[in-house]
């Protein structure tokens, strides 16, 4: 009777085995963002050091990225260009100005920003800003900024919106990231800034800030040489999905059948009649050969 139950529980633990190796998959896709190397779906997938930056929001199918300083949307990644662009709900546009507590990456992650990013702060205090310094014997303020921004300036106030907040026309606006701190920490209280907007690109209407692409747009690199993994690049061709485990967060290629290996999903076989032998099938034959032999043996 020992046996018996023994065996029982053996056959049960060998027929979950599918459902528990199909639920480790790493997606390819959020949402309808296609997801591949450096980035993944959920822990080990992708590359561990973007792990704590990019996440999926499984019930929401949305990509986010996240600093210390809060949680924003993808919304979009150029892969041949290494760029991702994300939106702050609390930045000011051309048609929205809100409050917002400012934007800063984490010193350690692993981006960077985009040259095409341009950065503008509103509503900042003259008198008491530490973005303002004194012009030497005088008592006028010079802000440090971009002197070359002035034109963005001038049509950034110009939006009804951002002119609703009723303040003095700025043409001095706009701050590189350098000139906030090398991790560039935006934070808006201590600036005493009401709010700031961000733009990567003018849409070819450099005149018309209504056009303006809103948002910031971060670099990132795959490796100090910026290479791409070539096991990676074979993983991912294999319909695979780039992952890490273990105790040295080693490579591993996550196959649609959820099982990992440490090259690619082409570990099929050709019979002679042309038939081509699918990864999730072998992976169900050899788990099913497995319980059949320790039956066997069992027995």
């Amino acid at each position: 009777m020992k046996s018996m139950n023994s065996l029982l529980t053996l056959l049960s633990i060998i027929s979950f085995l599918p459902t528990l190796i199909s639920s480790q998959t790493c997606q390819r896709t959020c949402g309808k963002q296609p997801i591949r190397y450096p980035f993944g779906t959920g822990p080990g997938c992708g590359d561990p050091r973007f792990q704590n930056s990019i996440t999926c929001n499984q019930q929401q199918q949305q990509l986010t990225f996240t600093t210390h300083t809060g949680c924003y949307p993808v919304t979009s990644i150029d892969y041949t260009n290494q760029i991702i662009y994300i939106s702050d709900p609390s930045m000011s546009t051309c048609s929205c100005t809100q409050p917002s507590k400012g934007f800063s990456l984490d010193w350690d992650a692993p981006f960077s920003f985009h040259d095409n990013n341009i950065f503008a702060l509103l509503d900042c205090s003259t008198a008491s800003s530490p973005i303002y310094k004194s012009g030497g014997g005088n008592t006028t303020t010079v802000p440090l900024c971009d002197t070359e921004g002035a034109p963005i300036c001038s049509l950034l106030y110009s939006c009804q919106a951002i002119s609703r907040l009723n303040i003095p026309i700025s043409t001095c606006c706009v701050y590189t990231p350098v000139d906030l701190g090398p991790a560039f920490e935006m934070d808006l209280q201590k600036l005493q800034c009401s709010s700031y907007a961000g733009l990567y690109s003018f849409n070819g209407q450099e005149s018309d800030p209504e056009t303006w692409k809103y948002g910031v747009a971060l670099k990132y690199k795959f490796n100090f040489n910026n290479d791409y993994p070539p096991t990676c690049a074979n993983c991912e061709r294999s319909n695979g999905a780039c992952g890490y485990g273990g105790f040295y967060n080693s490579f591993v290629c996550n196959c649609p059948s959820g099982l990992n290996t440490s090259t690619d999903c082409f570990f099929s076989a050709s019979w002679n009649n042309g038939f081509r032998v699918l990864p999730w099938q072998i992976g169900t034959w050899l788990i099913h050969s497995l319980g059949w032999f320790l039956t066997w043996v069992w027995l």
